[in-house]
């Protein structure tokens, strides 16, 4: 830092300089997010200072996360939900196997001096589990896939033993966009007085709105917890995730005494909270409702099924049909391919690992014209 500043001038130059660098969502087929809703934004900018870490000091931004709560309950199915915003799954997650383990700790299931507790995830689970294992000192147990890439309940359930604390099942996987069998995980989830954890993060804002009836949410029994992520197909900023729970049971499992604060308990995992991001969820889910959620998600899945029926012109078909708007296609050499694709056509896509595939996001800042643009190109890598 130099001794004094810089002009302003100067320092919007700079930051013009450095956003040129970043890549444009545009030609982006491999992120899970995309442009926030402009209300989205322009409520953002008005609750910048708010900090939800002290939410007694900003009650009315409390008030819209409350509000943002019961939105996300009537559509998940649950009028009893408790829950707070996150900065996104990755926390979700590490809190919704925080409130297990303690919950389980807490019954007085297992001795937390001599037992090292454990969880059954899929193997399609999100990285963030890998985190959950070493920040949480746990035994994370991933079940096997089946051939549409769903978790095998079969393998689920052998991997249960005195000392799992919980389930994790996916509404939404990162790689290939399936939804495991929630339903009938929900009655292993009963049958072994377990609490289950659904990451949505990605799903929770397609499922509702697409015409296929996925179980999946708190009209499940044994669902207790659930992750969901706004700033992606909520289209709200960034970071703005929601992790929910089935009712104050589960969430008071995280309590947390929070002296020199105007509330005196604190159940979240940050302490400084965004409230710009509260604000920014509840206008864009206020503006939007049920209607312009099904719009925006209609659009992505019909781009998706235009893009599915183009690469088949090609020879090329995808690894599952696909279940929301997330495509992994079979395409020889994967790896090398998604290089050139970058290298060469500038565009930004990635691969699944098991299988090795083409993963392709089909998100709101694409558009039939860039969807045709990439295939042309795609045809022309694979040719080359």
């Amino acid at each position: 830092m130099k001794q004094t500043g810089v002009s302003e001038e100067e320092i919007f130059y700079l930051l013009s300089d450095a956003k040129k660098r970043d890549f444009s969502y545009q030609r982006v087929l491999s992120s899970m997010c995309t442009y926030p809703h402009e209300v989205a934004v322009r409520a953002h900018m008005q609750f910048i200072e708010s900090n939800m870490g002290d939410f007694g000091l900003f009650r009315g931004t409390h008030d819209l996360e409350k509000q943002i709560i019961l939105m996300l309950g009537d559509i998940y199915h649950c009028g009893s939900v408790e829950g707070y915003l996150t900065t996104g799954g990755t926390e979700s997650n590490i809190q919704a196997v925080r409130a297990m383990r303690n919950f389980s700790r807490d019954r007085g299931n297992y001795d937390s001096s001599e037992v090292r507790p454990n969880i059954v995830v899929p193997a399609s689970a999100h990285f963030s589990f890998d985190k959950i294992a070493d920040i949480l000192d746990m035994e994370v147990k991933k079940a096997d896939l089946d051939h549409e890439m769903k978790v095998s309940v079969d393998s689920m359930q052998s991997l249960i033993d005195e000392n799992t604390v919980g389930l994790v099942a996916i509404a939404g996987s990162t790689e290939f966009g399936q939804v495991d069998p929630i339903e009938e995980i929900s009655q292993i989830a009963l049958s072994h007085s377990l609490p289950l954890h659904i990451d949505a993060a990605f799903g929770g804002f397609v499922l509702p709105f697409i015409s296929a009836n996925h179980k999946f949410d708190f009209s499940l029994p044994g669902v207790t917890s659930m992750a969901v992520d706004p700033h992606k197909m909520g289209l709200s900023t960034i970071p703005s995730g929601v992790l929910l729970f089935r009712d104050f049971e589960y969430i008071n499992h995280l309590r947390v005494h929070a002296p020199y604060l105007t509330v005196d308990t604190q159940y979240t995992l940050t302490g400084t909270r965004s409230g710009a991001a509260v604000a920014a969820t509840y206008a864009v889910m206020k503006f939007l409702g049920v209607e312009g959620y099904s719009k925006v998600v209609e659009r992505c899945m019909d781009l998706t099924g235009h893009l599915v029926e183009r690469v088949k012109g090609l020879g090329i078909r995808p690894v599952i049909d696909p279940v929301m708007n997330v495509v992994a296609l079979e395409v020889p050499h994967p790896t090398t391919l998604r290089t050139k694709l970058s290298s060469e056509y500038d565009w930004h896509v990635s691969i699944t690992q098991d299988p090795k595939a083409l993963r392709l996001v089909i998100m709101p800042h694409l558009d039939i014209g860039t969807i045709d643009m990439f295939i042309n190109d795609l045809e022309k890598a694979l040719r080359s």
